[in-house]
């Protein structure tokens, strides 16, 4: 069980020690990276929520959940008390302010408005293009969508020796300057696609992440896909396999490496484990409530910075990031 977490600590330490430095254009942080990497979790060994520090464990169940319903407004997120999905509309918002179409709030008013006011949630809440209508409701031709998480279980279940089963969330009409200017998608997705597959009755899922923070945003990753492939195993008649992580650009942010340094003085833990309800036979049976964590005994966590990087950057926004900085 120590070995599954050690090798996210070794992938941590070999960027400290081999990774290349790089600024972001949009906004100046500076990381430090290596390209193409890969860890794998054998889900019978316990479920991989990382132990050298506390992991976020309701932020990662509410937002598979808003993911897998299809949803992409915060405001969800926001009355469950998650918001790490705060600052990108916000980021639209400003654009507004600039634009003399919205009066100027503080990021704080903004998130107490979008819980509060259901109008203004429906109006600025809304960031379209990212996972959630990607995976359930990906725009296409004439109108009509395309639900890629259903059809890869429909498919899994007709076919469990399908190499198909794959769901992708980039979709370069609305990505950065290959976007029209006004539909272009301001957040920067980053966990672009995944592929589910079977294997002697286990189901193994493997996420390719074009860009990944080590420290802030890896272990998040990590617990949410792997709780997504034992939603997918359960739904399709499959015990859990692998969950396989596989990195393009895999970076520490430059004001991250102190913290991460003192994680990779910690100890790991043995895994927890997870149950989900019987109920649960379908995709959209499932609920945050439906799952049981299980004997997680973590170090304290650490608290970290998020860098609001990636995506169309304009200039109010680089200089809003950067104030934050000082």
């Amino acid at each position: 069980m120590e070995n599954q977490e050690r090798q996210y600590l070794d992938l941590m330490q070999e960027i400290l020690d081999k990774g290349i430095k790089q600024e972001d254009k949009g906004t100046g942080d500076i990381t430090y990276s290596i390209f193409g990497r890969q860890i794998r979790f054998d889900l019978s060994k316990g479920f991989p929520l990382l132990t050298t520090k506390k992991v976020f464990w309701k932020g990662v169940l509410h937002e598979l959940y808003w993911f897998m319903s299809g949803q992409s407004n915060i405001k969800y997120l926001v009355d469950n008390g998650v918001h790490i999905w705060d600052d990108y509309p916000y980021r639209i918002y400003r654009e507004k302010i600039k634009k003399g179409e919205a009066p100027e709030i503080t990021k704080e008013e903004f998130v107490e408005k979008i819980k509060t006011d259901s109008a203004f949630a429906k109006e600025h809440g809304e960031l379209k293009y990212i996972y959630g209508e990607m995976w359930r409701r990906w725009p296409a031709q004439n109108g009509r969508t395309v639900d890629q998480l259903q059809w890869i279980v429909d498919d899994l279940r007709k076919d469990p020796d399908a190499h198909n089963a794959l769901v992708n969330s980039w979709n370069p009409e609305y990505l950065y300057e290959m976007a029209l200017p006004e539909e272009s998608c301001r957040f920067p997705i980053c966990h672009n696609m995944y592929q589910a597959n079977v294997k002697n009755g286990k189901l193994s899922l493997q996420l390719f992440q074009r860009s990944a923070d080590i420290f802030l945003g890896v272990p998040f990753n990590i617990a949410s896909y792997a709780l997504l492939t034992h939603i997918l195993a359960k739904v399709t008649g499959n015990e859990p396999g692998e969950f396989v992580h596989t990195f393009g650009d895999v970076h520490v942010y430059e004001k991250h490496i102190d913290v991460a340094k003192e994680q990779l003085t910690r100890t790991p833990k043995p895994l927890p484990t997870i149950k989900i309800d019987p109920s649960v036979r379908e995709i959209d049976d499932f609920r945050p409530e439906h799952v049981t964590l299980a004997n997680y005994e973590s170090h304290p966590p650490i608290k970290a910075e998020l860098a609001l990087v990636g995506g169309i950057v304009d200039e109010d926004w680089k200089k809003f990031v950067q104030k934050k900085k000082v």
